[in-house]
């Protein structure tokens, strides 16, 4: 039996979509295929792939579309389909870019992965390929360092890559106290705060594709616009870091006389 022919109880997928562009639905028959319940969250798109998807929604039980009124970004798309899910009675939402980037193939053994370890974050570690954009590649490479040294090297092996299984309490507990978190920020900023709280990182290897615009690709991403946001956010979470850091050393130090 394949994972999409019977419904999960406790993990499902989680896509937020912003105006994605034709790809979307290539991205929801993928996700489909590989796993149920699937739910996408529209993020106030203005290019008609709301109706697109509702029409896909009306013939599969185990796609379910919620739209948004407004664009209020990632995170907030990503918390609102988090709150549903919690009240459901989810416990982990695997979220996945709507654009076709994301490997639907690799669903399963994210989930497998996530319900060996629940406690954890599986986070997808990007594999990049010919396609991806060189100065992307070397600019995350600066985030991961802050996610790294703001969470004593707990293990975020990419703090920007959103293929990823979450714990739905803690990151709903998480997100509610924070007023950033709802944007291109939101992300990194989840990583280090749920590390921050005790779930531990689980890094699993995950291609990438990007797609140039012949191909159906889009990208909202702004270099200045989003790095801004970038720095704004580490320069808050350091200035969080320094606070917590007598306890970071400590849970640092008493997890290796555990071992």
């Amino acid at each position: 039996m394949k994972p999409s022919d019977n419904p999960s109880t406790s993990h499902l997928v989680l896509i937020p979509s912003y105006n994605p562009g034709p790809k979307v639905y290539d991205t929801v028959r993928a996700a489909r295929a590989a796993w149920n319940p699937v739910w996408v969250i529209v993020d106030g798109s203005d290019d008609g792939s709301a109706e697109g998807l509702l029409a896909m929604a009306e013939g599969d039980p185990g796609l379910r579309v919620e739209v948004l009124p407004e664009n209020c970004g990632k995170g907030a798309a990503v918390l609102h389909g988090l709150r549903l899910a919690k009240a459901a009675g989810f416990t982990h939402a695997l979220t996945m870019d709507s654009d076709g980037q994301h490997p639907a193939g690799q669903i399963p053994v994210f989930m497998a992965r996530s319900a060996a370890e629940p406690s954890a974050m599986v986070l997808g570690l990007p594999q990049f390929d010919a396609s991806a954009p060189r100065l992307r590649v070397w600019g995350r490479k600066i985030s991961n360092s802050w996610a790294n040294l703001e969470t004593l090297w707990m293990g975020i092996g990419d703090s920007l890559f959103g293929f990823r299984v979450y714990p739905v309490a803690p990151l709903i507990a998480v997100m509610e106290k924070q007023h950033g978190m709802r944007r291109f920020d939101f992300d990194p900023e989840a990583a280090v705060r749920l590390c921050w709280r005790g779930v531990p990182p689980v890094n699993l290897p995950c291609p990438v594709r990007y797609f140039e615009p012949g191909e159906g690709g889009v990208s909202h991403f702004n270099y200045l616009r989003d790095n801004l946001l970038l720095a704004r956010m580490h320069t808050r979470l350091f200035a969080g870091f320094l606070l917590r850091l007598p306890w970071l050393l400590w849970r640092q130090l008493t997890m290796r006389t555990s071992h």
